[in-house]
């Protein structure tokens, strides 16, 4: 399976997720944005049109995902560090700063971040080193 094809499938697979996530309460691919339903539809959408772009110009691929994928995992770190750092209410209930959607979470972002670095290394072996 080519890390082209694997973006495109992540991509594709956010219709599941949007799914899973607001139909049976499980958000594991936007856990950065837990308290907020409106700005995951609103992120949900933009990975829709991460998806498109995909489809469309396929060049692109490496660096949509590159892109996406960061915001994800910086957006992930914030959070998490911000309830290590911070006591929050969560914290002093005994809740944990990282729970099981946001490692999942993590491992996507991961996951497709790798692809898009995969993705990219093509690209410039294949412009650059002819």
């Amino acid at each position: 399976m080519g890390s082209n094809f694997a973006l495109k499938l992540y991509y594709a697979s956010t219709a599941v997720f949007l799914l899973l996530d607001f139909a049976f309460g499980l958000n594991i691919r936007l856990a950065f944005l837990e308290t907020s339903p409106a700005a995951r539809l609103a992120y949900y959408g933009f990975c829709f049109g991460c998806l498109g772009l995909i489809v469309w110009r396929p060049a692109w691929t490496g660096f949509i995902g590159a892109l996406e994928s960061m915001i994800t995992l910086a957006a992930l770190i914030l959070i998490v560090a911000s309830r290590v750092m911070l006591v929050t209410p969560a914290l002093e209930a005994g809740g944990a700063p990282l729970g099981l959607p946001a490692l999942l979470n993590f491992l996507l972002a991961g996951m497709a971040a790798y692809f898009s670095y995969l993705s990219s290394l093509k690209v410039l072996r294949r412009e650059y080193f002819k």
